[in-house]
């Protein structure tokens, strides 16, 4: 596949016709010009200039983060991993959310690609749109990373990722293996009845998951009993109550083993479905974890029994990092995968929250050795440390 031209734009401004179609939920300014006088603080600008000439020819490195998801706590913890990662390299992170609506999200793209930015993280941008909307950008010479995005030319897997870009995921193959090993270890019943709350095609991590559901599904692990799904996947989770509760009567007390939920949203609204319902005698598995998630898997222990998922602050911390080595000038892979992990509600308590999963999930949330082994890294972080002393 050709990969995108690169270039580099040194013009600034964002206009403000512009600026007012943007939604910025959070802006962190983290360094810039009005920050001081820039011989106040030699070192930062000294360090970041060595290391990222191209980026710091303005004298501030500014990152936008473009998440195509609804306001949620998972998103919070993203949002908070990768600003709180930028402001210790110095960058300048302005962040907006699109609430899954695809053309906005289209069109924030271009609006960033034409202003003054450095680098871009996308967040879940779909297939269809994703690689022509990234393009101007990374001719540009904007520097991207994404997530839980695959920008292919035309959605074709075949055609290869665009050159120059990270494309980061979460394990969504085991995601989905250990989620679904999760119901078929606790049903009594095989194959094991399985009711699937879905929305698609067209969302990529979704999608994975759903290849692994379907190999169980020929080896005759598993019974499809049906499928729910939102209207609108912005309203997910009461599009899914919804879809629940009107075929529950369908399916009387011991003939379904489980739900499988493969996106959190869609486990909230089987929760509330099944408990308005007072149904006790379905298991609900999912993928992905909040607070709120973890609050509502204690509220229902005997109903929502376990999670597959990635620490959300991690995969925003190490987007961000990845995006710095670009800067930088290091080798970057093209795809990069977090690891997942299982975690069962009997193993939580009211005490433990997503600050503190550690405790009982081993090995949560590791950090190090994520793409912070390069020397010019610590050395921005500790000229940083002694800027805001």
């Amino acid at each position: 596949m050709q990969g995108f031209e690169k270039g580099r734009s040194l013009e600034k401004g964002f206009s403000c016709s512009v600026c007012f179609t943007l939604i910025l939920l959070l802006f962190v300014s983290c360094r810039g010009k009005d920050a001081g006088p820039v011989d106040e603080y030699p070192g930062m600008d000294a360090v970041l200039s060595r290391y990222m000439p191209v980026q710091m020819a303005d004298g501030i490195i500014k990152v936008a983060i473009v998440r195509n998801l609804t306001v949620g706590d998972h998103t919070r913890q993203f949002l908070a991993g990768s600003m709180a990662e930028g402001r210790d390299l110095g960058f300048t992170v302005d962040t907006f959310i699109t609430g899954g609506d695809n053309e906005r999200c289209r069109e924030l793209i271009l609006q960033i690609a034409s202003a003054d930015y450095d680098g871009l993280i996308l967040s879940h941008g779909e297939a269809d749109f994703t690689y022509d909307a990234l393009k101007p950008a990374m001719e540009r010479g904007i520097q991207v990373v994404t997530f839980d995005a695959l920008p292919y030319q035309d959605g074709d897997p075949i055609q290869g990722i665009a050159r120059g870009l990270t494309s980061t995921a979460q394990e969504d193959t085991k995601l989905a293996e250990i989620s679904l090993e999760a119901i078929l270890g606790r049903a009594d019943h095989r194959p094991a009845r399985i009711i699937r709350a879905w929305f698609g095609p067209g969302h990529p991590p979704l999608d994975r998951r759903q290849q692994v559901y379907d190999r169980l599904v020929r080896e005759g692990k598993i019974t499809e009993l049906a499928v729910i799904s939102p209207r609108d996947f912005a309203a997910s989770r009461g599009g899914i109550r919804s879809a629940l509760a009107s075929i529950l009567p369908d399916f009387p007390p011991g003939t379904v083993d489980a739900i499988w939920a493969p996106y959190d949203e869609f486990a909230k609204g089987c929760i509330d479905a099944l408990a308005e319902a007072d149904r006790e005698d379905i298991k609900l598995v999912s993928i992905d974890i909040s607070n709120d998630d973890i609050a509502l898997m204690l509220n229902h222990p005997e109903v929502w029994v376990a999670v597959a998922a990635v620490d959300p602050k991690l995969i925003g911390i190490v987007n961000m990092r990845i995006l710095a080595a670009k800067f930088a000038g290091e080798p970057t892979p093209d795809m990069y995968d977090f690891e997942a992990q299982l975690v069962e509600t009997s193993s939580l308590s009211r005490q433990i929250n997503m600050g503190n999963i550690a405790e009982v999930v081993p090995g949560w949330g590791r950090k190090q050795g994520l793409f912070d082994h390069y020397p010019w890294m610590a050395e921005i972080k500790a000229a940083g440390e002694r800027r805001f002393r």
